[in-house]
């Protein structure tokens, strides 16, 4: 029985598992120190610099204060629901890595038989997969403020829920002009498309605008952050929480802003494709590499705006999404459609 399984498909599987997933949770862990210093930069302050050479344990520090920290959960909070809602919220983050190819080409390790895509699961329907995981995201949100029995933190799952519906719209509308395209929903494919024929965003340049704006509002980051904000809701759905239950909440976060920066640098700037360099010629440490510094430079600017931009209002947030990016995003959808029948 056990010598029909192949032991290096299964080696290959873990090491990009690991790669893809280990590399999530890092980069989010990373996040958490990233975003205070780049706080600190834009503010003229020095920011951690105690833990570790220049501050780069901080995140190790944060995590033993989350292990040791006293969990409470407040009286009347439902007891089932309000500890399952932080894994709800940060395991479909994190799952959404799994379609996103982190390089062009394959790994290949001789000694261990390995030759695998750069790709956890390289699905045929990759682009709904991750719309379909990423969306799930949201109730954990919505349990997690309805089961702390607190009014500040059910206004912030609902607030949540309302703008996560309205921007998915436009978030897909924006993905479907890049896959259309493409002519494939498999994200390897549009990667190598795109090598082939150019990035999508030289020729959608309108879906690469919206899909920013509206992974600003998927993950609930400034200037769009409703579900939390400090000044109206204490700190919205997550104000009951403590210890790890409460980390969990931001490792979804930024396990989420993550996803959404390999998903756009997937669909709109080709990748792992290194500007004129064939991929037949790209070694795949060099296209991870590109990949790496593309996504980077999206989390960057997830962190530049906040310290950047004012917060909107609810109104102007709800009239941004069902009144300007939605018919904006369906007419350059109809565009595209058009001119690929005609061209």
């Amino acid at each position: 029985m056990f010598s029909a399984i192949d032991w290096s498909l299964v080696a290959a599987m873990l090491l990009i598992t690991a790669l893809a997933f280990g590399g999530t949770v890092a980069v989010a862990g990373a996040m958490s120190l990233a975003e205070r210093r780049v706080s600190a930069w834009m503010q003229f302050r020095i920011g951690p610099n105690r833990v570790g050479p220049f501050g780069l344990l901080q995140p190790v520090a944060d995590l033993i204060k989350f292990l040791f920290k006293e969990e409470v959960m407040p009286e009347g909070a439902h007891p089932v629901l309000f500890r399952l809602a932080p894994a709800l919220a940060a395991i479909p983050a994190m799952m959404t890595f799994a379609v996103v190819p982190f390089g062009i080409g394959n790994v290949t390790i001789p000694f261990l038989g390995i030759d695998r895509p750069l790709v956890v699961a390289n699905l045929p329907v990759g682009a709904l997969y991750f719309l379909a995981i990423g969306s799930l995201g949201v109730y954990g949100i919505i349990l997690g403020g309805w089961a702390s029995n607190n009014k500040f933190s059910l206004l912030g799952s609902v607030r949540s829920s309302a703008q996560m519906l309205s921007y998915e719209l436009s978030l897909t509308l924006a993905m479907a002009a890049a896959i259309l395209m493409s002519g494939s929903l498999q994200p390897m494919e549009i990667v190598r498309h795109q090598a082939e024929h150019g990035w999508n965003v030289i020729y959608q340049p309108i879906a690469f605008v919206v899909f920013l704006i509206a992974m600003f509002a998927e993950t609930n980051r400034h200037p769009f952050d409703f579900a939390e904000c400090e000044p109206e809701l204490v700190g919205g759905f997550h104000t009951e929480y403590s210890s790890m239950k409460f980390a969990l909440f931001f490792v979804g976060e930024y396990s989420a802003m993550v996803g959404m920066s390999g998903m756009i640098t997937t669909l709109f700037l080709g990748g792992g494709h290194v500007p004129f360099l064939a991929i037949e010629h790209t070694p795949w440490w060099l296209s991870v590499l590109a990949f790496a510094v593309k996504t980077g430079f999206f989390l960057f600017l997830y962190l530049w705006v906040r310290w950047s931009l004012p917060r909107f209002r609810y109104d102007q947030l709800m009239d941004l999404g069902w009144y300007k990016l939605i018919p904006v995003a369906l007419a350059n959808l109809a565009v595209t459609g058009v001119l690929k029948v005609i061209l």
